[in-house]
């Protein structure tokens, strides 16, 4: 994984502007801590920070196909499949420099422009400045797992892996509009697409391409879910299950940099962990590294809808039964709150308080051992294992399942900014769009096309910010993240599984516990589902209540040039939890959203417009 940064300039020579280049390039170091480098011609230039994970010696970029280039390419991502294409390839004449994937993606596109990324399996985001046509692309992988900005300007395009490499750039000011408010108090649950929340800031979306001219800058969609009959049976459905994510894991086990799995005692990070474990004893490797986090205390804390067990018996059951070397990550309250300036910063936004926090520390003491990490992320929206799948009354709304009934931070805004803002209006709009956007299937009806109404929502609208917090958090000290069970041709072969076949006898994520069933205990394969765990940190609760306390005591605080100050103080005051952006229950997660908006707005010197 890597941070790629670059600038488009039609009218400047930006071969007079290294030194700005050089700055959007540092401050994605996190991401790349091995390497750096900058390519400057006089309308592009691209910047890159490596971090190391195949042919460590020869995949420095940016990369040039000959000294005269007809193309430079800045990348981060790993592509799974970069050895069937090199070979391809080498049949068509390529002749390669290095052992690296990002050699491959850039005679990729030399020979298939932009029709390469429907070729690409992996996890990417990567620009290629083609010197031929005079034309830029930037690409993102299928479900937006690794991220990338732009931000159109008078005279070209400003972009980077994150929201940080374009605010080094004096061309663009750290703002925030009425639609970025709307994203961040009434929609951080089910973010838009695309929005960048800094106004004039966007993202390339999931299965999408920028193609940059000096006439146009245009979108294109190279890939999308396609609906149809599904015609497998029960057991052939559960057989095809099992052989895709087997193949998928051992793909991404490939590493010359030591890699791990992350093992929480679910179903889903536990049937990486036996896959990845029965394909290194197949290879003849030795054991399988796992990691998962715990708190002081957790154990005595009740179970909630959310939590509804405590990982550790499980991760116990797991370790035992597959054979792992196993380290469990305690994260104490004190290191909860050092985390948090950390968090904020590898986030550019308010994010998800303690709960980035606790990932932040288990993914820097993970990073001192292994480079790149396997985890179960999307499994539950995959196979539909959250409890909104099967919760009739959220079904029925109309709006998003997991907000049904919920409050959003969007009650706290001060009179005069919902009425610009108007959340219920936004959200509305924004529920409206997604159904729109829904691939159907001729001839559903009733149950089924609600179930793939909410599954469509669910990757598309659930499934983004967990992939950004997991990308940004774990690239914050240089950890690559790997997800399974976002491989295109796995989503699309589910993606067409009818509901009875997904829950079969009305169970949870029924298919996939079926199809990996022989390979994990019994408690482990059958264990509910059970959500991230938060921390029952009393410190920290009594920390954030004292800054709020602070806040409310200063008559400059800029939260509450959004926030309605009085709305605080009274809940505080009655010892009502605020409003979270999260919708896991937790009675803390209102107060860290408040806190943090407030640390965000003075960190990176927002203005209001």
């Amino acid at each position: 994984m890597c941070g790629v940064t670059g600038w488009i300039d039609w009218e400047a020579d930006l071969r007079a502007h290294e030194r700005t280049v050089r700055a959007m390039t540092g401050t994605l170091a996190c991401r790349g801590p091995d390497a750096h480098g900058v390519w400057l011609s006089r309308q592009a230039a691209l910047g890159h920070r490596r971090l190391s994970v195949i042919d460590v010696e020869g995949g420095a970029q940016p990369l040039t196909d000959t000294a005269d280039p007809a193309a430079v390419l800045a990348y981060n991502g790993e592509l799974y499949n970069y050895r069937e294409l090199r070979h391809e390839l080498g049949l068509l004449g390529h002749h390669f420099r290095t052992r690296s994937d990002t050699e491959v993606v850039l005679r990729a596109h030399l020979q298939w422009g932009s029709d390469a990324p429907r070729r690409l399996n992996g996890i990417f985001a990567y620009a290629v400045w083609d010197v031929r046509q005079r034309e830029l692309l930037l690409v993102r992988d299928h479900l937006g797992i690794k991220p990338l900005y732009w931000h159109a300007h008078r005279t070209g395009v400003l972009f980077g892996s994150e929201p940080k490499a374009v605010l080094a750039n004096p061309l663009f000011r750290a703002e925030l509009d009425a639609d970025g408010i709307a994203e961040l108090f009434a929609l951080p649950a089910a973010p838009t697409a695309g929005h960048g929340i800094f106004r004039g800031l966007a993202e390339v979306r999931p299965g999408h391409l920028l193609r940059v001219t000096r006439t146009a800058t245009r979108e294109e969609r190279y890939w999308q879910l396609a609906s149809h009959p599904h015609t497998d049976d029960a057991t052939t459905t559960r057989e095809t299950v099992r052989a895709l994510l087997a193949d998928t894991v051992e793909r991404q086990l490939l590493s010359d940099v030591p890699l791990c799995t992350l093992l929480s005692g679910g179903v889903d990070s536990s049937a990486i962990t036996a896959l990845a474990a029965a394909a290194r004893e197949r290879a003849g490797q030795g054991k399988v590294t796992t990691y998962s986090v715990d708190f002081p205390g957790s154990s005595d804390r009740a179970p909630d809808a959310w939590r509804t067990t405590h990982d550790a018996p499980y991760v116990r059951a797991a370790v035992e039964h597959i054979g792992t070397l196993h380290t469990s990550v305690v994260v104490p309250d004190d290191d909860l709150l050092d985390a948090r300036d950390a968090v904020l910063r590898a986030r550019d936004r308010p994010g998800w308080g303690e709960m980035d926090a606790s990932l932040h520390l288990l993914f820097r003491e993970v990073r001192r051992r292994s480079t790149v990490a396997l985890s179960g992320e999307a499994a539950d929206e995959l196979f539909g294992g959250y409890p909104y799948f099967h919760d009739a009354q959220a079904l029925a709304a109309d709006t998003f399942p997991w907000l049904h009934g919920r409050t959003t931070p969007a009650a706290l805004l001060r009179p005069e900014v919902r009425a610009e803002v108007r959340p219920e209006e936004y959200t509305a709009e924004a529920y409206r769009r997604s159904l729109a956007e829904v691939p159907r299937l001729d001839g559903e009806q009733g149950q089924e096309r609600r179930i793939r109404e909410v599954f469509h929502l669910a990757l598309t609208r659930w499934l983004p910010p967990l992939l950004d917090r997991v990308d940004r958090v774990s690239m914050s000290v240089g950890l690559e993240v790997r997800v399974p069970f976002c491989d295109p041709r796995l989503l699309e072969y589910v993606w067409n599984v009818p509901w009875a076949l997904k829950a079969p006898d009305g169970r949870a994520k029924g298919l996939l516990r079926d199809a990996v069933r022989d390979l994990l205990p019994p408690q482990v394969t059958d264990r509910p589902k059970s959500g991230y765990p938060s921390t029952p940190a009393v410190r920290y609760t009594e920390v954030l209540t004292a800054r709020a306390h602070e806040l409310l005591s200063d008559p400059h605080a800029p939260v509450f040039d959004l926030v309605d100050r009085e709305a605080v103080r009274s809940a505080i005051a009655e010892g009502r939890p605020l409003p979270s952006p999260r919708t896991a229950p937790n009675p803390v997660g209102g107060l860290d959203h408040l806190v943090q908006v407030d640390e965000w707005l003075r960190a990176y010197r927002v203005n209001l417009r």
